[in-house]
Parts: structure tokens; sequence; C-alpha cells
């Protein structure tokens, strides 16, 4: 990290004011760096610029209205609980075919490892 040395006056905008707590700047009574007397960020931070409300009817006039959400068809429960039971069934089944696809290559590694 480097210290504040003065030879940049740029930077001395973004300095915290001298004896704020964790400037590490010169403290009362001490020397104080080069800019410090300038109005800004180094007198302190006296809080965000004042706002003004906007004024009546701000917003850009809408001339293109979206039109409303369609209703879903409804849905059929119970042809999709079908489908569920039937895609169940077909998976249980690849994974027993598989299964017993392994089942059997491994007795015959074990088979081929014995005798």
């Amino acid at each position: 990290m480097t210290t504040p040395s003065g030879d940049r006056p740029d930077d001395d905008y973004w300095r915290r004011p001298s004896g704020a707590p964790g400037s590490g700047g010169a403290a009362a009574g001490q020397v104080r760096p080069a800019g410090a007397d300038r109005p800004g960020p180094a007198a302190g931070y006296g809080g965000p610029p004042p706002t003004t409300p906007p004024p009546p009817g701000w917003r850009p006039p809408v001339h293109l209205r979206a039109a409303p959400p369609r209703r879903l068809p409804p849905q059929d429960t119970a042809g999709l609980d079908a489908e569920e039971q039937r895609a169940q069934w077909v998976t249980w089944s690849v994974g027993g075919v598989a299964a017993v696809v392994l089942v059997a290559l491994v007795c015959l590694l074990c088979s081929r490892a014995i005798f």
C-alpha cells in the first residue's frame, strides 16, 4: 500500500478527512496533507444530495396496450397420472434389465477369476 505523498493532487479528492478514524492522516494539531482545505469529500460526507419529487404526469404516454393473458386449457389430472405411471413402469423395467445384465457380467467375471 502506498502512503499519500501529496505529489498527486488528483488523489486528494478521494482521501479521508484528516483526524477521521482509520484515516491514517494527520490528527488534530498536526500538518494536514496538501489539498485538505478544499471543499468536497475531504471535508466529510454531508449525505446524499436533496431530491425533488417528479412533476405530476412525468411518465411517458402509453400508446399500445398489451393484450390480457389467455386462459390455459384445463388439465386432465387423471390422464397425467396414467402417463406418469406408464413412465415409471418403463423406468423400473429398464433399470431391472440393466441390473440383470450387470449381475450376469459380474458372475461371469467372478467365475473366470475363480476357475
